[in-house]
């Protein structure tokens, strides 16, 4: 497809997804949303990719919405705006569901909705310059399409600080609350995730994603029978697939497992 809002770039088994509105500050419309939701879907379905690097172009991330697209919504019915938030909301939950472990490259400010583009993903790294704002408040609106992941990203303590302060907070913060898990000056932000991304394609493709999975479906429930029965069945599952398999029998036999080869 040919992205108007985005570009795609493919090497070595790795999708790098380039928010690509620089002019704009990566702030993102209705097409940045349908084109971000059909990138991670493709991407996610393809045999070709292993990991996926979601970056931005120019000096910022991303500013959160397009001044010219709350212009708009600013018209919409109540019916109109329900229809327009699902959309932003499908995008977002196409990016934490995607089955190929994703990490953000933050080398600019994050804002508002951008924090949202962030959270969803599983890894984050952060240059020591950037800076975070969830300035919605400031707008009179609030941060509930990306709160789902914005929270479980940064904790409820931390989210009911900044969700109603609005206050900029820089990437040492960050990753305080756990939004960034690494933090580094600019010049070593693409050695720090190229590291990050070559550890993820060496491993199993299909254990990274039950394991993303696992993190998922197991978080804030009760260790009980029930989570026991499960845990359990999900390891035997994994211990007789065919890459569960070929990963022992590799580590016993001292060799590559062959899913380095393909």
């Amino acid at each position: 497809m040919d992205y108007q809002t985005l570009t795609i770039a493919i090497a070595d088994k790795v999708a790098t997804v380039t928010l690509n509105r620089p002019a704009l500050r990566n702030a993102f419309n209705e097409h940045a949303i349908a084109e971000l939701a059909l990138a991670f879907d493709e991407l996610g379905r393809s045999d070709t990719v292993r990991a996926i690097v979601l970056a931005a172009n120019g000096p910022s991330f991303c500013a959160g919405a397009d001044l010219n697209w709350m212009k708009k919504m600013a018209g919409y019915s109540h019916d109109e705006n329900q229809q327009d938030a699902m959309r932003l909301a499908d995008m977002l939950r196409t990016i934490y569901l995607c089955p190929k472990p994703t990490v953000a490259r933050v080398q600019g400010d994050c804002y508002a909705g951008g924090m949202g583009l962030v959270a969803a993903c599983d890894i984050v790294v952060a240059a020591d310059t950037v800076g975070f704002c969830l300035s919605e408040v400031k707008l009179g609106l609030i941060p509930a399409t990306i709160s789902p992941y914005v929270i479980k990203a940064m904790g409820e303590q931390a989210a009911r600080r900044y969700f109603i302060t609005a206050e900029r907070f820089d990437a040492a913060e960050a990753r305080r609350i756990g939004l960034a898990h690494e933090v580094v000056a600019a010049e070593a932000l693409d050695t720090t995730v190229a590291g990050i991304v070559k550890s993820l394609v060496n491993n199993s493709p299909n254990a990274v994603k039950e394991a993303k999975t696992l993190v998922r479906e197991i978080v804030g429930q009760d260790v009980d029978d029930a989570l026991l029965l499960d845990t359990a069945g999900r390891i035997a599952a994994i211990r007789a697939s065919l890459e569960g398999r070929e990963g022992v029998a590799s580590f016993l036999e001292k060799r590559k497992p062959t899913w380095l080869n393909s």
